[in-house]
Order: structure tokens, then C-alpha cells, then sequence
């Protein structure tokens, strides 16, 4: 009897242990904002969480900075080349440094100095260059994109924790459509995920690399490209087969028609959702972290929406405006635009 009573409790241990829990997903109903750095000339377009869970952004005006959130600190600085006002969309970090990468004729990509100041790693004059988002793989590896150049997108590698650039000729990349590029409205042209890269574009295209931009692919997606304000401005994959992407028009922000796809096999295949709903333009669409990839947040300079049924409807939580998103917890995130960045915190 002894005996048998053990093996039930073996039993209903091994199968209460192996039962899935499903996740409830939340609805969030509230996002309170609170500015924590302001400056009327600044528009910022790009922000980065570091590894201890500061914020670092760069914009325009050449002017950078990192916030403390331990001590409530910001250290500003401007980044200054010969007489060009520069402009920074895009940043990344690896363990050690932090980088900023210029938009328009030159680019200039700075990463952290051993002596306290930025430090220029790769520069490229070219009447056509525009480089649009940047993020590393791990820290030795990172990539860049920006708009096509001679017939393919500008895509430059590091493969030297970002002391060295080299950029991808056409021949080893699928040929570009005219006038092919990425936006530079958000820094979330490119998810990495592992080795596996995503790339979305002006043209309404995804490239994709499984070996850290080794080789590439490229997939034609159904989100509105007709013309040149419209496309992919944002993409974001919760895992390796989830993935989500959102554009629009900024001429005509509150058009919701084909601006929002989704993907459940790795972007091989991409779908319409929430087809003539709201929202319409979005600069910039985050999942939810812990949310079995359920949750989304999208912002722009039309409001804040959230998912949380992986993109097939909407709420609208604000009409305050921002450009680009990124969450620190579940819960809490920073938020930046037209002269601020902000702390929302999503409840219910």
C-alpha cells in the first residue's frame, strides 16, 4: 500500500510538472508619462537601455548624454566635426561602449573613447549615403543599415567590437529596389534574435540572414509601399518565429490600411492584421517583455496604442506624442521625441 502511494505522488508530480501554463495576457488601460530630460532644440529619434539599466540617446544638434537612473543624473555632451551640425538616429551598445552613427553626407560612427571622448571608427562620404538604425549581436559583432547605394542597401559589419567597419558590396546582397531604403524615424529597422537578423524597408521588403549578415534573403511583404512616405518604419520579433512590423504614412498619419503585418514562421511569410483599424501611422512597435509575445506597444507622433493579442486589436492609451520606445521591465519604459524623453509606466 506503502508502495502505491508513493507512485500516485511520482505520478501526479511528473504530470503537474509537465502541465503548460497558459499565459493570461494583461489590458493595460493607463500610461502615465513623467518627462524626465527636456530641451526645446532637440529631436530624439534614438535611445538605447545599457547593460546596468541606464539610457543613453543621441539626436540632433550633435548633443548625446546618458541618465543615471540610480542617482536621477543626465551627463549631456555634443559631439562636434569641423562645421556640420551632426544628426544621430542611430545607437547601440555592446558591454563596454556605447556608439552613435550619423544620418546624411558624411556619416560618422563614434563609439566610446579610451581617454573620455567619442572616438570616429568609420566614416563615409558619399552624395547618396544615409545610414538609419544600428545594433550588435553580441560585443564583437554589430551591423548597420541605411538607404541603397549603386543598386543594393548600404549595410556596414563589425566584427571587432565596433573598432572597425567594413561595409557589404552588392554583390553579396539582394539587389535593391529604386530608391530602396529604411526609415530613420525610430532606430527599429533591425531585430537580431541569436545569429538571425531582420531588416525591414521603405520598399515594404524584409531582408533576412541567419548567420550575422553573412548571407541574405529578402521577402516581399503586403504592408503599403506605393509611395515614398510609406513602408516598414518599425520591426521588432519576440522570438526566433514571432514577429511583428508597422508603418504607415507620416503625410497622412491616421490611414490604418495595409500598415501592420505580422509573422509567426521566422518572416518567411508575413500577414495583413488589423486591416482599416486603428492605429494608423506608428514610428516605432515594441513587444512587451515576458508577454509570450502577445503584447505590443506602437508610438508615434499621433499617440500611444497597446495589444495584447499580438497585433489583431488595439487600444489607444495617449495622444502624447513620441518617435521611438524601449521597455526597461514589463511594465516600464522609456519614450522619446520632439524635445523630451519620457518614463511611461502601463497599468491596468
Amino acid at each position: 500500500m506503502k508502495q502505491l502511494w508513493v507512485f500516485c505522488i511520482c505520478v501526479a508530480f511528473l504530470f503537474s510538472c509537465g502541465k503548460k501554463e497558459t499565459f493570461i495576457p494583461r489590458n493595460f488601460n493607463h500610461v502615465s508619462i513623467e518627462t524626465i530630460y527636456s530641451d526645446s532644440l532637440l529631436s530624439i529619434r534614438a535611445i538605447d537601455i545599457l547593460n546596468d539599466g541606464s539610457l543613453a540617446f543621441a539626436a540632433n544638434d550633435g548633443v548625446f548624454g546618458l541618465y543615471n537612473p540610480r542617482k536621477n543624473m543626465w551627463q549631456t555632451s555634443v559631439q562636434t566635426y569641423d562645421t556640420l551640425n551632426l544628426e544621430f538616429r542611430a545607437v547601440a551598445h555592446t558591454a563596454t561602449d556605447f556608439f552613435m552613427l550619423s544620418i546624411d553626407n558624411p556619416a560618422l560612427l563614434y563609439k566610446t573613447g579610451d581617454q573620455g571622448k567619442m572616438e570616429l571608427v568609420y566614416e563615409e562620404y558619399h552624395e547618396g549615403v544615409f545610414y538609419d538604425a544600428m545594433v550588435f549581436w553580441n560585443d564583437e559583432e554589430g551591423i548597420a543599415v541605411g538607404d541603397s547605394m549603386n543598386g543594393c542597401l548600404s549595410i556596414i559589419i563589425t566584427r571587432d567590437a565596433g573598432n572597425t567597419w567594413n561595409k557589404i558590396t552588392c554583390d553579396k546582397l539582394p539587389k535593391a529596389e529604386a530608391g530602396e531604403g529604411a526609415f530613420a524615424a525610430s532606430n527599429t529597422n533591425i531585430k537580431i534574435i541569436g545569429d538571425k537578423t531582420w531588416i525591414g524597408t521603405t520598399a515594404g521588403n524584409i531582408y533576412m540572414s541567419e548567420d550575422k549578415g553573412l548571407t541574405w534573403n529578402v521577402v516581399k511583404t503586403p504592408i503599403g509601399s506605393a509611395k515614398a512616405t510609406e513602408g516598414i518604419y518599425s520591426i521588432d520579433f519576440y522570438d526566433e518565429l514571432n514577429g511583428f512590423a508597422i508603418g504607415g504614412d507620416y503625410t497622412y498619419p491616421d490611414v490604418n490600411a495595409a500598415n501592420k503585418i505580422k509573422t509567426s514562421d521566422g518572416g518567411k511569410t508575413w500577414q495583413l492584421v488589423a486591416e482599416n483599424k486603428k492605429p494608423g501611422y506608428r514610428s516605432c512597435v515594441q513587444f512587451v517583455p515576458n508577454s509570450s509575445g502577445k503584447e505590443l506597444v506602437a508610438i508615434g507622433f499621433k499617440g500611444i496604442d497597446f495589444s495584447n493579442d499580438f497585433g489583431e486589436s488595439w487600444k489607444h492609451l495617449s495622444d502624447e506624442p513620441f518617435y521611438t520606445i524601449r521597455f526597461l521591465n514589463d511594465s516600464v519604459a522609456y519614450a522619446a521625441g520632439s524635445k523630451r524623453i519620457s518614463k511611461l509606466t502601463f497599468s491596468k
